[in-house]
Formats: C-alpha cells, structure tokens, sequence
C-alpha cells in the first residue's frame, strides 16, 4: 500500500484575504479574460501571427500568480502563462511581443520581473526552475529561499525532461512548486488517453513528493493552494506538485480548430461552470461586491487592453542581427559565417 506524501507542518500566519484583495483577483481575471479573447481576434485580424488562448484558464493563474513573492521568488512559464504574467504585474507589450514575434521569450526584464522568458518547448521549463531552484539551497543554506514555482499541462507531464526534473528536486529537496494546469486536453487527446490513472498529482507519491490536487476554476482555493505549498518549500521541505483541474475552453492554439475532435455540447458539458461567472456570484453572495464594481473591473479591463493593444501595433521589428549576437558568449565560426552572409543578403555590407 502506497501512502501519498503531506505537506509538512509550516507556519503559514497569512491572514485570510481581504475583500480589497478578493476584489483585485477579480479584477485580474476580467483583465485576463478580455486580453485573452482579444488575442484571439488579434490574430484573426492579422495583428500578430499566433496566440495560444487560456480560456477557461483564468483562475488557475491569477490565483497562484497572486501568491508569489516577488522580491524573492522566481515564476518559470510556457507560453500560455499570459494570466501569471499580469497578476506578476509584467509590462504586458512586453510580454506579448513574443506572440507578435518581435522578440522571443518577451521584451520584459527576467530579473526584475521574477518572471522567466516565455518557453515554448513542452516541458522545458521544468528543468529550469529546477536548476534555479537548487541554486536558492546551495546560496541559502541557513535561511528561508526563494521559491521556484514552474507551469505546464497534463500533455506536457508526460515528457521524460518532467521525470529527471521532480525527481532531482526530490533528492535535492529543491524549493520548488509543479504547478500542473491539467485543461483536459493534451492538444487533441483527452487527459485519460495519455495520463495513465487520471491524475497526474498521483505521479508526485513515487518520488516522495507531497501534492495538491485543487479545484483549478475556484481562484481562492488555488491561492491557497499554492501559498501554502510556497511555505512548505520555503521552510526547508522540498519540492511541492499541484495540480489544478480546469478545462481549455477554447483551442489550444489559434492554429488549432478543437472541432475537428470535440463538439460544442462536448465542450459546453466538460467545461463546467465559467470562473469568472462562479467568483462574481461569490462575490456577490457575500457582499464583497456590487454590480457597480463589476461594470467598472469590466471598463477598466477594456481600457487596459485597448492601450497594449495600441503598444503592440507600435512595435517596431529588432535588428536582425542580434539573432547571431545572443547565441553564444563566444561565437563559433559556423555562426560568424552565417553572420556574414546574412548581413551581404540583407543589409548589403
């Protein structure tokens, strides 16, 4: 008989959150929401070449964005962390000049922002936070560290690059928190097709690794969730994995077309209740919020977004150069050739 890991005992004080807090989740998934939808139509409309959507995604992210710490804490995304990156307060042109394909991994400042270059390889964030992570035990060994949390999907969880990197964080009891969006879907292949018992937080047990299964559309739970896996990693404890049960409402990418392998009842029943729908009839059944604060969140986040879109239409493309001069700290002679030929071909020198 197998036992499942716990979260060690910690000394999580944080108080509940405030009503000014509640409202500002909300606020932050309007704006997500609005911005992701907005995306899309970006895309169709030609303003930028390609967007992954999170629809449906929003509580997942802004509730476990909302917990880090970053004056301390490093966020390891793939490529559709866009909820993440606003509830970490990125320059958002910033953030989404990768998906104008101005600048690969986003025009932000990693350091500053505590926020990892977006990574659109399946998995390969993991080993990153990893690394990062073992970092903070190695410069902190007396201290509470920094904590390492990384993203990716129920699909991605089967990559072997996810096995080495939980199960040296295990080993190095790395501070580092799994955070799995488990949507439902691995592209076009349903989650029971390719995650062999359901569940990914299951996977956690044999490395010794205490998990989190949580309800991934219910943004308070997921905050808690991830703030006291942050305390358990941040007191000496090792590694956490969560796994938030959420459904992607819309494809997986805007060159994806989900009807060729699910049908809108399909979709509309898997889905279950719409996030921002659920914490607004929260909000309002318990007094935090009236219609006024929604109509308001609602304006505010169509202002916001009309200003990055504004920003991302201003971009300019970068010099083409600076492919060849970010490659290598010492270039080899294969790139300084394809340098030179570049530059005959298209500046002319």
């Amino acid at each position: 008989m197998t036992t499942k890991p716990a979260l060690a005992a910690v000394d999580d004080d944080a108080a509940p959150l405030t009503h000014h807090q509640l409202r500002e989740l909300y606020t932050l998934m309007a704006v997500v929401r609005h911005l992701d939808t907005s995306a899309v139509a970006w895309q169709r409309q030609g303003i930028i070449p390609g967007y992954a959507p999170e629809l449906g995604q929003e509580a997942a992210q802004v509730g476990s964005g909302y917990a880090v710490d970053r004056s301390r804490d490093f966020v390891f995304p793939t490529y559709r962390e866009m909820g993440v990156a606003r509830a970490m307060e990125l320059d958002m042109v910033g953030y989404m000049s990768t998906h104008k394909a101005t600048w690969h991994g986003g025009m932000y400042n990693p350091m500053e922002s505590r926020f990892a270059p977006i990574q659109a390889v399946v998995a390969g964030s993991v080993l990153h936070a990893v690394g990062w992570a073992h970092g903070q035990t190695l410069s902190h060994p007396d201290g509470e560290t920094g904590v390492a949390m990384t993203y990716f999907g129920d699909g991605a969880s089967s990559q072997g690059d996810v096995h080495e990197a939980m199960n040296f964080a295990a080993v190095m009891k790395a501070p580092v928190v799994f955070f799995i969006q488990n949507n439902g879907w691995a592209i076009s292949v349903p989650t029971e097709r390719q995650v062999a018992g359901g569940s990914v937080a299951a996977r956690a047990a044999g490395y010794g690794i205490p998990a989190l299964q949580v309800d991934g559309n219910d943004v308070v739970a997921v905050y808690e969730a991830t703030r006291s896996a942050f305390a358990h990693c941040r007191n000496g404890n090792g590694p956490v994995v969560i796994e938030a049960m959420t459904y992607r409402r819309g494809p997986h990418s805007t060159a994806d077309d989900p009807g060729r392998y699910r049908t809108l009842e399909e979709e509309r029943l898997d889905a279950g209740e719409d996030p921002l729908t659920r914490f607004k009839q929260r909000l309002l059944s318990d007094g935090v919020a009236d219609e006024d604060f929604f109509a308001e969140a609602q304006r505010r986040a169509e202002e916001e977004v009309e200003t990055i879109r504004t920003g991302i239409q201003d971009l300019g493309p970068r010099p083409g150069a600076e492919m060849f001069g970010l490659v290598f700290q010492e270039p080899t002679p294969s790139l300084q050739s394809q340098a030179t030929a570049w530059r005959e071909e298209s500046e002319h020198v």
